[in-house]
């Protein structure tokens, strides 16, 4: 099994960022088979979209699509992945801390047993963060309490860096912060989990779109309802006619 892959990258104001992470992600393909790099622009309001074009005209997979009004990461992944044409997706941020390098790790994750069972969400979790303390700190107990609810077994659920079907992530239902909740909404779903440790970088360029207490507010909610959309879920059972 060799599907293609459509890498889907959401942005916001990383006029600074997207050009290397391009360029990066570009060299790691020699490694596995990339389709399209789809970049969500999410109405920046920088030069991030000049940039962009740029980009398009330098690399011919490049595919731009953009809202018409911020609308954040979650809604960013949707748009990127309903327009992709990949079978596969791996998903990363726009901001460099993810090292496209990582990219054949996952695939290779998947490749190995892709044959036994293609519903699978391979998932990077950063061996060292590299953030500031208190960004470290909150982000280590919203997993921990986040673990302990949902029972998804992941330690770092924060890592944007994932790998899964096309077909798998469109069949989940969608809400605003969507992307935090990725693996526990898979595994009910019956999707096959696997693991992969994954390097992560300090931010070199441009400024965190997130807050500490933006997040652990809607956070608590989204929690809640969640776990009370995970005790309403069936997993996907096979069918055939006879």
């Amino acid at each position: 099994m060799c599907a293609a892959i459509s890498v889907v990258v959401p942005v916001y104001n990383e006029v600074d960022c997207i050009g290397p992470l391009v360029r990066e992600i570009s060299e790691a393909s020699s490694a596995f088979p990339l389709e399209e790099i789809v970049i969500v622009d999410d109405c920046s309001d920088d030069d991030t979209p000049r940039i962009l074009q740029q980009l398009k005209q330098t690399y011919p997979k490049v595919r731009i699509v953009r809202h018409s009004q911020r609308s954040g990461q979650s809604t960013g992944l949707w748009t990127g992945i309903s327009h992709a044409r990949g079978a596969l997706i791996v998903t990363l941020d726009g901001d460099g801390q993810n090292n496209p390098a990582d990219i054949p790790l996952l695939y290779n994750a998947y490749q190995k047993h892709a044959n036994e069972n293609p519903r699978m969400l391979v998932a990077g979790q950063r061996k060292k963060r590299q953030d500031n303390l208190v960004r470290r700190l909150s982000s280590r107990g919203a997993n921990k309490i986040r673990a302990f609810m949902l029972k998804d077994g992941v330690r770092d659920t924060g890592c944007s860096l994932k790998l899964f079907r096309r077909e798998d992530f469109i069949s989940l239902p969608f809400f605003n912060h969507l992307h935090r909740y990725i693996p526990a909404l898979m595994l009910a779903r019956g999707v096959k989990l696997t693991l992969i440790d994954v390097s992560h970088r300090p931010r070199t360029q441009g400024v965190s779109k997130y807050g500490f207490w933006d997040r652990l507010w809607v956070g608590i909610a989204d929690l809640f309802g969640v776990r009370w959309l995970l005790s309403r879920t069936k997993p996907v059972i096979d069918v055939k006619e006879v």
